[in-house]
């Protein structure tokens, strides 16, 4: 593709996910329904936390109704940007909505990413300092705290953005992805990029080693705790506390070091292990808990059964 002057590069053009012409409408329908399921799952375990007095002044579920806000936000940013590579015609992104969409992505992911150590936090209050717990993280620090959270993502966000975006793009303008990320915009400069790389790298790589590392410590400390509870019962309840975090966990995180924490290639599986951040676990986040919390499941019942149901301790 001809290069062109850099002021007349207005918009790019996604190239999406490869995929056999035949199954052209197939993806078309099931992205739509994965979109639509994950907003209506996360909604439902929005009103249900807000609605349900045992569950909406609860930090741990205060983490879990913001962490559904960010759900619907990914999913709206990425899923249907993709599904118009599933319709015919060329559909450009215009220069500014490709920033956009870089920017919010990384804004949501980076305070994702952060909302995951604040609930490893909270579970390891609940079950190494039961007593302490409401001293320790009452609705007012977590509120605080997730308040930090967005202003460090969104801080994340725009370093990324403007990194990306300062150099400068003189075609050809095709992203060889189903979305505007960082490493695929980045091999269309025309420009050396080594330094934008070095920068991505570390700042991305702080970010998810210093929120992994501080899981992993929690979560040590939470086995020690409950591998030290003298009932099976009792320890059976405390790991399935943990158990719907530790999934989304790992389905978050490793996803994302395949794509960003590794030497930059342009592999065809870069586009699988992106649906996953973007697409998939958004619309598996209300399952999880849904079926692995119990809690959820019992405030879920109540608030379709209404004001006579009984509630379960």
């Amino acid at each position: 593709m001809e290069r062109v002057n850099s002021t007349s590069l207005t918009e790019f053009i996604l190239t999406g996910i490869p995929y056999p012409l035949r199954l052209r409408t197939f993806l078309f329908v099931f992205f739509l329904l994965i979109y639509i399921l994950t907003q209506l799952g996360n909604l439902l375990i929005l009103v249900t936390v807000w609605v349900d007095p045992q569950l909406h002044a609860r930090p741990m579920y205060i983490f879990l109704g913001v962490l559904s806000v960010i759900d619907m936000g990914i999913s709206t940013i990425i899923v249907p940007r993709l599904m118009m590579n599933f319709t015919l015609g060329i559909k450009p992104i215009p220069f500014g909505g490709c920033v956009a969409q870089l920017y919010f992505y990384h804004f949501l992911g980076s305070t994702q990413c952060f909302l995951y150590t604040l609930m490893a936090y909270d579970r390891y209050l609940a079950i190494c300092q039961p007593l302490r717990y409401h001293i320790l993280m009452n609705a007012k620090l977590s509120t605080l705290l997730v308040t930090g959270a967005w202003v460090a993502g969104s801080i994340h966000g725009a370093l990324q953005a403007i990194l990306t975006f300062r150099l400068p793009y003189c075609g050809p303008n095709q992203v060889d992805y189903f979305f505007c990320d960082i490493p695929a915009v980045l091999r269309l400069a025309c420009t050396d990029t080594t330094v934008n790389e070095q920068v991505t790298f570390v700042d991305i790589g702080v970010v998810v080693a210093t929120c992994f590392s501080l899981i992993l410590l929690s979560y040590v400390q939470i086995t020690q705790a409950i591998l030290r509870i003298r009932t099976t019962d009792g320890r059976r309840r405390a790991f399935s506390t943990c158990g719907a975090h530790v999934t989304m966990v790992t389905v978050y995180y490793v996803p994302c070091a395949f794509i960003y924490l590794r030497p930059e290639t342009n592999s065809p599986l870069d586009g699988a292990a992106a649906l996953f951040p973007t697409a998939i676990t958004p619309f598996l986040n209300p399952l999880i808990y849904t079926l692995r919390n119990q809690e959820v499941k019992l405030a879920l019942k109540r608030m379709i059964g209404g004001p006579g149901t009984k509630s379960e301790v």
